[in-house]
């Protein structure tokens, strides 16, 4: 089927599904606003794109000390990122992301806090683009009821579609669709999401950001990705490209801060500055290798392909940052990758070693 097929079939049966109901109830809608600049957390932890990977989350979430073998919260008054794509390209996202959010509340209880950011793949659901579901994620919605209710949204369709929806709406697509509105539960968490923080003076999002972004405070971006995914979530609909949500150079699809030469350097030094801060955490951009730093240690590429169907040789990680330390996290092994201190002295050894041979010569 193709996207353009699925998504024509997908919204005739939502909107049979909630009786049409979703224009009022976004006329209503008004998602909460949540700070999103921190100072002073003793611990970070930030953990890139999950897609549906349940198990493999929960062990680097095990090795980096925040939960342990009961998914209890175990991080005291650490601050948890995930920076987005809880959903899609595998089975296990309804668990992960639901996970996720009952872990917040465990962490609040214990001076901690858990920022579950929102990704391009976590804005797609909301903007009906399902291309990149799987089986799987139907089937974590999938109730006794699936297939009367699928009964019901075909009988009720025009009689020409029938059998195209038959074909194409395996049990569970519907009360998926539903699960996301803006008027359900987990539509109404996920539109709460920001898509940027700033913790101690570092930018934790999905993609990036880029130049022409870069004056937008945090606060800024994220009420504009909730309006354009709220209030105005047909407008967006209707032209995705135009907006912020779902712009390629915007803070879920900006791919810049991975893919760019290292003459970009001073782009991403405007960047830091205009955003006051010391250095940017992202994930978005797939590389199944340890955790990546670029641009003189200033940007963190998180990405490490945690689902193994979509990054068959990735694996799961995650950054800690204590002060100025960031130390990368495997569930084999840990990596300290930026110490300025020891950075400082390697680079003063090399000077030196350079001088007294250059001088030899």
């Amino acid at each position: 089927m193709t996207y353009d097929t699925r998504r024509g079939f997908t919204r005739l049966a939502v909107c049979l599904a909630v009786a049409c109901a979703v224009q009022a109830s976004l006329i209503g809608l008004s998602a909460r606003a949540t700070p999103c600049e921190f100072d002073k957390a003793e611990r970070i932890v930030a953990v890139g794109d999950v897609h549906g990977a349940y198990d493999r989350f929960l062990e680097i979430l095990r090795a980096a000390g925040v939960i342990d073998e009961r998914l209890r919260w175990t991080g005291g008054r650490t601050h948890l990122v995930q920076t987005g794509d809880v959903l899609d390209r595998g089975p296990d996202s309804r668990q992960a992301l639901e996970f996720l959010r009952r872990l917040g509340r465990d962490a609040e209880r214990s001076g901690g806090r858990v920022h579950a950011l929102i990704g391009n793949h976590e804005a797609m659901r909301l903007l009906g683009d399902y291309r990149y579901v799987v089986p799987g994620e139907y089937e974590g919605f999938r109730t006794p009821e699936s297939a009367a209710t699928r009964k019901f949204i075909i009988e009720k369709s025009p009689e020409a579609d029938r059998a195209k929806l038959e074909e194409e709406t395996p049990l569970g697509m519907i009360e998926m669709i539903r699960a996301f509105g803006p008027d359900q539960d987990l539509g109404t968490y996920v539109r709460s999401l920001n898509a940027v923080v700033k913790i101690n003076g570092i930018v934790f999002l999905h993609g990036g950001i880029s130049p022409t972004v870069a004056a937008m405070s945090c606060g800024e971006i994220n009420d504009t990705v909730r309006r354009e995914l709220g209030r105005d979530l047909e407008k967006t609909k209707k032209a995705p490209t135009a907006s912020l949500t779902a712009r390629e150079d915007g803070p879920l699809w900006y791919r810049g801060l991975a893919n760019e030469p290292e003459t970009f350097a001073p782009e991403v030094a405007k960047i830091l500055e205009a955003q006051h801060a010391r250095a940017i955490v992202v994930g978005h951009s797939a590389y199944p290798g340890p955790i990546r730093t670029r641009f003189d240690k200033t940007v963190f590429l998180i990405d490490t392909g945690m689902q193994p169907s979509y990054v068959p040789t990735g694996r799961a990680s995650a950054l800690e940052i204590r002060g100025e330390v960031f130390t990368a996290i495997y569930t084999d092994s840990r990596q300290v990758i930026r110490n300025p201190g020891v950075d400082l002295a390697v680079a003063k050894d090399r000077f030196l070693d350079s001088f007294y041979y250059g001088a030899m010569r």
